[in-house]
């Protein structure tokens, strides 16, 4: 449908007369400062460095560089209108793109809701160079489903929240000021496409709704023979790199040239047809890795039959290779460049208290991937989003490994998982050269799960250089490459298989509120609580140490839930703001960088019932003083098997019913001369337990577990522990939901 024009209104004043018009509100709009950011409830330190001179400048395509472009963000007008009223009569104001409606930094900060839909207009100038050029008018990114048309004549539609998409509007433009009117409409959470965490009424784990554009809009001038995309696929084994050059059709019999080069030196250079492989030898080829992301130069230029360059483009690639591949000891491992490597960082949501899906500005999208490094990280896993191409490249550039989610849909129907297939379909194509993005996730924790083989089938023929996890948490089907399990708080790790690998794709979730940080004063949410920072670094290092003791038995890779806060979630390393980082960085960082030492070896002192009953002594009747010492007369205790609970509790193994309030075990184990040095409690309590060895309390713990975890004893409980015979005495006590208690010990030895 071609918008309505009328003479009335500043959507419709007459054609002469628009560019005219749209001038002088931009210069009023300047002179007596009407844009600034809505009031919102938190903004960012990079929030003061946005303006309509300013809003994400930079070159939007890292890996496909051309020097003639211009960047259309800045003050757009817009309107918010009933879904099925055509272009209306006249504007609600004026919206800074590329930041999206409901965001503080757009200045308009409304929701738009499924009922209507987002129209924006701007005028734009063709420069004069560009009058024998083809324009092409490019999106980075529309949530969701968007029309666009130029000087009154549709230029095409497209459907997609994540996927960048182009249109050729050479033959609608003519000389001087051109109109974009642009019109979205997105269903948010009622309807089926993919949309991430957004929804209408945010609350918990999910967040505010993202309508429109929220990335940059950008022209670009190329001749009608040019180079559309590149396919760049390093193959560190056979020492070369190989690029194809998908061109135009006017591109018929031209040749593609690709030269790989390292600084000033030229390493390899190779030519075929437009479509075709090239493949570059790099001899002692410098490896990409998060210690050290060298990132070679390529550029492709594109020939006349006759040798005239036609176009040409810069581009960038690092060789490095992820793969499976058995370690030493035979487990199947995650692997680097042909290493076995230990992954290990956050869950990173993309969200800006600000800009929501968008960054305030480069140099903060920037920060949060310094931030890991700094942190110790060496991976994220992007949650349910897709970042703007930008993104990737200081991915790539400062050196941090990432775990790519598809944003996450509930896919209810025929055509809701065709549009699903198609833009993972898309996402992959345009972000595959990309040498951070070492695997694809399709699905999370069963959210929009389906036809899971094929699926997996599908992204391996769209690119068979990478891992795929069949789905992040609750439904694996068996396929893929990675076993992945979630546990909250955790850690714990999924069974060993031998071609899989063993990974944690969530756990953590420890949760602190920063006053004047958060995004509403009271009532956050954490999956776990604390009250200082101190508190809450204690159980962060606690928490790493227990995950670095499940390396040396098979978990290859570990996500930490999560970078920042976001909204009223507060279990980030930083607050959403990122004005800080919430623990004691030195402590975090030597926890974090613990895990990419050699493993400890774990070694059982006393077996838990994980994988056989184990006997104890117990009674659900209090047993009075004395209970817990070596002395004690527990003949008039029932025996049973661990563990002991309920059936259908968490990550549990029960072998005795429990259903009272209060349980107390008790059972004796010999030790070994040395071996108290390093002993840990492996436990499942649901909920709070205390644990007593030899009459000593040697741990207290509140609260409940989801599956075993290695918990260190007070010094005083390692200390009772002796050579030859011991006590280990345990009381749990349960109020509501499930129930369960096991324990064991386990001796840890550092290499």
């Amino acid at each position: 449908m071609q918008p309505a024009r009328s003479n009335t209104g500043i959507f419709n004043y007459p054609k002469q007369l628009l560019p005219a018009l749209f001038a002088a509100l931009l210069l009023c709009s300047s002179l007596f400062g009407a844009y600034k950011p809505a009031d919102g409830p938190l903004m960012t330190r990079w929030a003061k460095n946005v303006s309509p001179t300013n809003a994400h400048p930079e070159y939007p395509r890292p890996q496909m560089v051309r020097g003639n472009w211009l960047n259309l963000n800045g003050l757009w007008e817009y309107a918010i209108r009933p879904k099925d009223q055509p272009d209306p009569m006249k504007a609600d104001g004026q919206i800074l793109v590329p930041f999206c409606a409901e965001s503080a930094l757009s200045g308009v900060m409304k929701p738009v809701g499924e009922d209507n839909r987002l129209w924006y207009r701007r005028t734009f100038e063709i420069p004069e160079k560009w009058s024998d050029k083809r324009i092409l008018l490019h999106f980075e990114g529309v949530d969701w489903d968007a029309t666009v048309w130029v000087n009154d004549k549709k230029v095409g539609s497209h459907r997609g929240g994540y996927d960048p998409f182009t249109f050729d509007i050479t033959d609608v433009v003519g000389r001087g000021e051109q109109e974009i009117v642009v019109s979205v409409w997105d269903p948010t959470n009622t309807g089926s496409q993919p949309r991430g965490k957004q929804v209408k009424r945010p609350g918990g784990i999910m967040y505010t709704a993202v309508t429109g554009i929220w990335a940059t809009v950008w022209l670009e001038a190329v001749d009608a023979a040019h180079i559309r995309a590149l396919n760049i696929v390093p193959d560190i084994d056979a020492g070369l790199v190989r690029v194809t050059a998908e061109c135009s059709d006017a591109a018929e019999g031209c040749i593609v040239e690709a030269e790989v080069k390292d600084g000033w030196w030229t390493k390899a250079k190779g030519r075929a047809g437009p479509g075709r492989k090239i493949d570059l030898p790099v001899e002692n080829a410098r490896l990409w890795s998060p210690d050290k992301p060298f990132l070679y130069d390529l550029n492709v230029t594109l020939r006349d039959k006759d040798g005239g360059k036609v176009d040409a483009v810069k581009s960038y690639f690092g060789m490095r290779k992820s793969s499976l591949g058995r370690d030493a000891s035979g487990i199947t491992r995650l692997f680097l460049n042909n290493e076995p490597l230990f992954q290990y960082g956050p869950l990173d949501q993309g969200w800006w208290p600000d800009g929501l899906y968008t960054a305030p500005t480069d140099e903060a999208l920037k920060y949060d991937i310094e931030i890991l490094k700094r942190l110790g990280c060496n991976m994220m896993r992007k949650h349910v989003k897709v970042e703007p191409r930008r993104f990737y490249y200081w991915c790539d550039k400062l050196g941090i490994l990432v775990w790519q989610d598809m944003a996450s849909g509930n896919n209810r129907g025929r055509e809701a998982r065709e549009q699903f297939e198609l833009e993972l379909t898309r996402v992959i194509e345009s972000r595959r050269n990309s040498p951070a993005i070492i695997m694809w996730v399709p699905f999370n924790e069963g959210w929009g799960q389906y036809d899971t083989e094929r699926i997996v089938d599908l992204v391996r023929k769209t690119d068979p250089t990478r891992l795929v996890n069949n789905a992040s948490g609750w439904t694996d089907r068996g396929v893929g490459d990675v076993h992945d399990i979630h546990r909250y708080p955790g850690p714990g790790a999924p069974p060993n298989e031998r071609n899989r690998a063993a990974v944690l794709g969530e756990f953590g979730g420890l949760g602190l509120p920063i006053k004047g940080h958060t995004w509403q004063a009271e009532k956050n949410w954490g999956y776990r609580s604390y009250k200082s920072r101190e508190e809450l670094t204690d159980a962060y290092v606690t928490l790493i140490e227990n995950l670095r003791s499940l390396i040396g038995g098979g978990l290859c890779a570990a996500v930490y839930t999560q970078t920042t806060d976001v909204e009223v979630e507060v279990n980030g390393m930083l607050p959403y703001d990122r004005s800080m980082v919430k623990m004691d960085i030195a402590r975090m960082t030597a926890a974090n960088k613990s895990l990419y030492l050699p493993p400890p070896i774990v070694k059982t002192i006393v077996p838990t019932s994980q994988e056989a009953g184990r006997r104890w002594r117990y009674t659900s009747e209090n047993p009075g003083a004395g209970w817990e010492k070596p002395g004690f007369d527990d003949s008039g205790w029932k025996e049973g098997a661990g563990g002991f609970g309920t059936e259908g509790t968490p990550g549990t193994v029960v072998r005795t019913q429990w259903r009272t309030g209060d349980i107390w075990i008790r059972r004796t184990f010999e030790l070994g001369e040395g071996q108290s040095e390093n002993a840990y409690l492996l436990i499942h309590h649901d909920e709070d337990a205390e644990v007593f060895i030899n009459g000593v309390e040697a741990a207290g713990f509140e609260g409940y577990t989801i599956s075993y975890v290695y918990r260190s004893l007070d010094p005083k409980g390692r200390a009772a522990l002796k050579a030859g015979g011991n006590c280990l005495a345990v009381h749990c006590r349960q109020t509501s939901g499930g129930q369960y208690i096991d324990v064991g010990l386990v001796e840890v030895i550092e290499r």
